[in-house]
């Protein structure tokens, strides 16, 4: 029974995890209607950034600040913005296909970055000894998951209240105008680049910040922890939960991350030890089959506005 508490905390960490990556692309795609495919490049900034700084000195890449967890968090929300907003400024003139396949093309850069530039990150070999919260309680496997979880619970929270402001805000009209009616917001003397760009670092912001708690929270980041399958992961989150709901992005992350974790764990159960290997893509499908269903059943996914007409 302990165990199965200690599991259930892990499991909800992960799965508000997932749901603080969603909300950043809730505010991207469901808020503002920029098709971000370089999510996982976007999270690997921030996990990146927040280890090299609060991580102890090493001989063999650069680090050994020592910051404080609070401060690496909010170095890597501020770097992954930043980092955003550049790509914005380059990017944001292309429209939907094109902006998706840029998006792609930068996360594949970080991906490479991350794997190749030993000096800064580790390479293959990663980035250990990443400081984790309550690291004093890591005895008591219970304790340290339930402290981890209100820490990751009042991260993920206090996200969630400040977009739903900012959703609400003349700021966040602003956004849903342009991507209702760009022409009609252009001529309200809306810049349509400044806030695309505004938006566009406020959701990578998110990302990133999601990127350095996951990091602090499991000690260790290696560049196979930020492949496609991550994007894929969260989008799959989004649309089930209701793009423009910031409430269906928690609650489709919770449910996709169950979905994901069952079927692996279905999978291992009943497919032979030489077929594992070949029997995890089945959680794509798992996946994929999940969605189609629901999206047959609710197209605008749990929390997802009905459109007109429909």
């Amino acid at each position: 029974m302990i165990d199965l508490l200690g599991y259930g905390a892990f499991f909800l960490s992960t799965a508000l995890i997932f749901a603080l990556i969603t909300l950043g692309l809730n505010l991207q795609w469901g808020l503002t209607g920029l098709f971000n495919v370089g999510i996982s490049g976007f999270v690997a900034i921030g996990a990146y950034a927040s280890a090299i700084l609060t991580t102890p000195a090493t001989p063999d890449r650069i680090g050994g600040f020592g910051w404080p967890i609070l401060l690496g968090w909010a170095a890597a929300a501020l770097l992954t913005a930043a980092a955003a907003a550049f790509t914005g400024y380059a990017t944001l003139r292309l429209k939907s296909d094109y902006l998706a396949i840029t998006t792609f093309g930068v996360a594949v850069v970080v991906q490479l970055v991350a794997l190749n530039a030993q000096v800064l990150t580790g390479g293959p070999f990663g980035v250990a000894f990443i400081p984790r919260p309550f690291a004093a309680v890591q005895a008591d496997p219970v304790l340290f998951n339930f402290a981890n979880l209100a820490v990751i619970a009042a991260v993920t929270g206090a996200t969630f209240l400040a977009l739903q402001r900012l959703s609400r805000s003349p700021w966040g009209r602003v956004l849903r105008a342009l991507r209702e009616d760009e022409r009609a917001a252009i001529a309200l003397g809306k810049s349509a680049r400044s806030y695309r760009i505004q938006a566009f670092a406020v959701g990578g912001a998110v990302m990133g910040l999601a990127g350095a708690v996951q990091a602090h929270f499991i000690g260790f980041i290696a560049p196979d922890n930020y492949l496609p399958t991550l994007t894929f992961q969260v989008w799959a989150m989004l649309m089930v939960g209701g793009s423009g709901s910031n409430r269906g992005a928690v609650m489709g992350a919770i449910v996709v991350w169950a979905i994901w974790v069952g079927s692996g764990s279905l999978t291992s159960a009943i497919v032979p030890g030489d077929w594992q290997a070949r029997a995890a893509s089945l959680q794509i499908v798992a996946i994929g089959v999940m969605l189609c269903l629901i999206l047959l059943w609710r197209p605008q996914g749990f929390f997802g506005a009905r459109r007109r007409g429909a």
